[in-house]
């Protein structure tokens, strides 16, 4: 068994590929396998793989696979994890990459804490920019209960550092069914999976760890496009709530939910001007109806501890959708 399997999808990735394969060649060893899964790639990405494969395959455990159809990020890591044999997992993106030795501080980490899963800070790059970003988690290098680290609901938590790469992963969570992401999400695809973790791993720590670099402004990726996929949050975050719903401590959860679901509403609301104009349409109709859905008792509260700008535009989609309603 490899101790750690990286699991990295690529997809139409031909100007990065290159460095986030040398990157992982100078965190190779010959117990670490890195599963490259191509997500039905239009450009010159597969050959790129191809070729990087065998020169990887004499430093790591290297495994190939091409998706017949594209599929988007969540179904390719689940490809991924499907593949994976490793001890312990992590991620990392086609565009993004590592400093030297990261992968093997990252295995000394998980394993001298013993809990099922880390979290690591990591550095953002926008063009030239560098920006460091934190783990919002005070205690560092304890192990903790992934449950209490969801709350305060009035405050960033755990839950919303949702990156998959920003960590490790015991292969006990795979085995119970924890890893994988909701198939076909194209965005926000993070956000169930770390709910889920948090609410039903055991034991998470977060550690002064710092190596993966990720890269934003990428002129393809879909937080720079605004089409229809991107409103696939909608469907994200229904599904938190609907899980969040059903724990058992939904009374304490669900305002944490509702509160970065709405933060999340109104953010894309704010940023229209991205949109293609049908696709603006639909964000609004489908954020009303995704108010609608929520728990209003719950929903009146969490808008109440809003900043009154956020919240005087959710009031009034609210509104919208409530007057549209009776008028019927």
């Amino acid at each position: 068994m490899p101790k750690l399997s990286a699991i990295v999808p690529f997809y139409n990735v031909q100007q990065y590929a290159p460095d986030t394969l040398t990157s992982l060649r100078m965190n190779a060893r010959d117990d670490f396998e890195f599963v490259l899964v191509d997500d039905r790639s239009k450009d010159e990405t597969p050959a790129i793989l191809e070729r990087a494969a065998e020169e990887l395959s004499d430093v790591a455990q290297v495994r190939v696979i091409r998706h017949e159809e594209n599929g988007g990020l969540a179904t390719a890591r689940n490809t991924g994890l499907d593949a994976a044999r490793g001890e312990y997992l992590t991620f990392l993106d086609g565009d993004d990459w590592l400093v030297p030795g990261y992968f093997e501080r990252l295995v000394a980490a998980i394993e001298e804490l013993g809990c099922d899963f880390i979290r690591t800070d990591h550095v953002q790059a926008t063009a030239r920019a560098r920006t460091v970003h934190r783990a919002p988690v005070g205690p560092r290098g304890q192990v903790l209960s992934p449950r209490d680290a969801i709350l305060p609901a009035h405050r960033t938590t755990s839950v919303d550092y949702a990156y998959a790469w920003a960590g490790a992963y015991h292969r006990r969570l795979l085995d119970r069914g924890l890893l994988h992401f909701t198939d076909g999400l194209r965005t926000a695809e993070d956000r169930p999976w770390i709910w889920k973790l948090h609410r039903e791993a055991e034991s998470f720590a977060v550690v002064n760890l710092m190596g993966v670099f990720y890269r934003r402004g990428v002129a393809s990726s879909l937080t720079q496009i605004g089409d229809a996929r991107q409103l696939d949050f909608i469907r994200a975050f229904d599904q938190v709530v609907e899980e969040t719903a059903a724990d058992p401590d939904a009374d304490r959860l669900l305002p944490k939910a509702l509160r970065t679901y709405c933060a999340i509403i109104a953010h894309h609301l704010s940023d229209e001007a991205k949109w293609e104009p049908a696709v603006a349409k639909r964000l609004r109709s489908m954020s009303a109806a995704a108010l609608q859905r929520m728990p209003q008792d719950v929903l009146g509260d969490v808008l109440d501890t809003m900043d009154h700008r956020r919240a005087g535009t959710l009031r009034r989609l609210r509104r919208r959708v409530t007057a549209g309603k009776a008028a019927v």
